[in-house]
């Protein structure tokens, strides 16, 4: 692999100043032996295939031929890709049945394909079974044939865009409307894909959102269950329609991919009325799927760099983070380095990484996706900026980290560009998981997630059971603030850490509220 021009890591690119020639590759799979975008140890690329306007990113699975923009994989012989009007399945409405999934005799799934091999390699490598969920807005009446496959690419053209990258082809020109019908859609490693429309508009459930993300975000609510009426609600228009299926497969893992303007919900905090979305599933964020590296990496045993900072010089002080690093050091103990105040740089931090593979980079300070371009969201070092697109030149890219953990920032709320910057961030960064909060949460609060993460994570076979059990043990008071500790209990016993002077005078404290755990929210790969 190489550094293209547009900074993409390739395999093979004719990018140029005046556009790329196209790129042809014929290969002898016949449909049983894929061509793998990302993986040549049997038959693919290490790296991307981009032609500067086109380009196929990491990690992709082709067993049947292929064009994305002026990009062909061909396959001599292709074997069943597309879905006959006898094999595809669609569930009906809540009401009625509105639509049927090959409506058009055409109808190609190689996204849903790919979708589902992805899948099944997660369950094999982990035991755990995922699945993905879309949720996407289309107009009334409007045909779901192709609601994978475009909703896939409008979702990659949509971040692409955003980060001044080539889009996948042409982009996909929707013009929303409030009167748009909201669509969920289930697929799995096994069985047929499920579709469902939803009778809530755009403007109703955006409306509720809205409501639902500014009571669980309130420290003023936090001995309130307010936020509940709207979490139910949410419920029952993105979950509920799905449970049926959900149950019978055994699902225990839950993957976003989701319209702008919903990328800001707490999931974690949904409520089926007995009990929150994390007592039933681990969650996961993407942008897209074609966009995320979905190669599984145990981290359990990964080495974690940490990096972070109290004080500033034009920012309120984060007096917690000494302790939080401390804490992490202490659980992934032998494997820890940390760089503190003034050696807290950039510079520092890629030329540990260049020294050792850090797995796992965990950034405690202050950073924001904001509103406008790349250059507005930053991370913040000791006494320098670094803004979103700088970032690749810390080499997180080289080999990929597996999990950047952003302890202390968050993302401007309302705002479509900021939801596209939050998503941005974990392309931008080269990590495969990005875990970061949606709005500021407290010291106590984040002190709590990130100790009941990070002891979690010793165990947990995926980095998304790991934030599970971690929102769980605040949830149900497992971590609590008392007498100037932070105490966790869990099934291996009782442990105590003690707290920063600024939160001694906290006395007994109940972390429960979603408040302090539903921001948290991993983006990217959640495996």
């Amino acid at each position: 692999t190489f550094t293209d021009q547009n900074n993409v890591l390739a395999s093979i690119s004719t990018a140029g100043g005046s556009g790329g020639g196209s790129i042809t590759i014929e290969h002898g799979g016949g449909g049983n032996t894929p061509f793998i975008v990302g993986d040549a140890a049997v038959n693919g690329t290490a790296g991307a295939i981009t032609s500067g306007n086109s380009i196929i990113l990491p990690f992709q699975s082709f067993r049947g031929s292929t064009t994305v923009g002026n990009i062909r994989i061909i396959t001599p012989s292709d074997q069943n890709l597309s879905c006959d009007l006898a094999d595809c399945e669609i569930e009906d409405d809540l009401e009625e049945d509105l639509l049927t999934f090959a409506e058009d005799s055409s109808l190609d799934l190689k996204p849903e394909s790919e979708a589902r091999a992805a899948l099944q390699r997660i369950q094999e490598a982990t035991g755990v079974k995922p699945a993905l969920i879309y949720l996407s807005f289309v107009p009334i009446g409007g045909s779901a044939a192709q609601a994978l496959q475009t909703n896939e690419q409008r979702f990659s053209n949509q971040i692409a865009q955003h980060l001044g990258k080539p889009t996948d082809g042409v982009p996909i020109a929707i013009a929303p409307s409030d009167a748009d019908q909201l669509e969920v859609l289930l697929v799995t490693a096994t069985g047929n894909p499920v579709l469902k429309r939803v009778p809530v508009t755009r403007r109703e459930i955006l409306q509720v959102a809205r409501q639902f993300r500014n009571e669980v975000s309130s420290p003023f609510k936090t001995q309130t269950t307010s936020y509940l009426a709207s979490a139910q609600q949410l419920y029952n228009w993105i979950v509920r329609p799905l449970e049926v299926e959900l149950q019978a497969q055994k699902i225990q893992n839950l993957n976003f991919i989701m319209e702008t303007g919903l990328r800001f919900i707490p999931l974690a905090a949904l409520h089926d009325g007995n009990s929150f979305l994390i007592d039933q599933y681990s969650l996961g964020l993407m942008p897209s799927l074609s966009l995320v590296d979905t190669r599984y990496v145990d981290v359990r045993n990964a080495q974690a760099l940490l990096g972070g900072t109290s004080t500033f010089a034009d920012l309120s002080p984060l007096p917690a983070v000494p302790t939080e690093l401390a804490i992490i050091s202490q659980i992934w103990s032998p494997g820890a380095k940390s760089f503190e105040k003034d050696s807290f740089t950039p510079t520092q931090l890629k030329l540990a990484r260049q020294e050792q593979p850090f797995g796992i980079v965990h950034l405690a300070t202050h950073g924001e996706f904001v509103p406008g371009d790349l250059s507005q969201s930053f991370i913040q070092f000791n006494n320098t900026r670094l803004q979103l697109d700088q970032l690749r030149s810390l080499g997180f890219n080289q080999p990929p980290v597996e999990l950047i953990v952003l302890s202390a920032c968050k993302m401007a709320l309302g705002s479509d560009e900021a939801e596209l910057g939050f998503a941005g961030f974990a392309l931008q960064s080269g990590a495969k998981s990005v875990l970061a909060s949606l709005w500021s949460v407290s010291d106590e609060g984040t002190l709590a997630l990130m100790t009941g993460f990070y002891e979690a994570l010793r165990r947990a076979p995926i980095k998304a059971e790991a934030l599970r059990q971690a929102q769980q043990a605040l949830s149900n008071r497992q971590i609590n603030v008392k007498d100037g500790k932070l105490i966790y209990s869990n099934a291996a016993g009782t442990a105590s850490f003690d707290l920063p002077e600024n939160l001694q005078t906290l006395g007994t404290r109940n972390l429960a509220h979603p408040y302090y755990w539903a921001a948290f929210t991993l983006l990217g790969s959640p495996w």
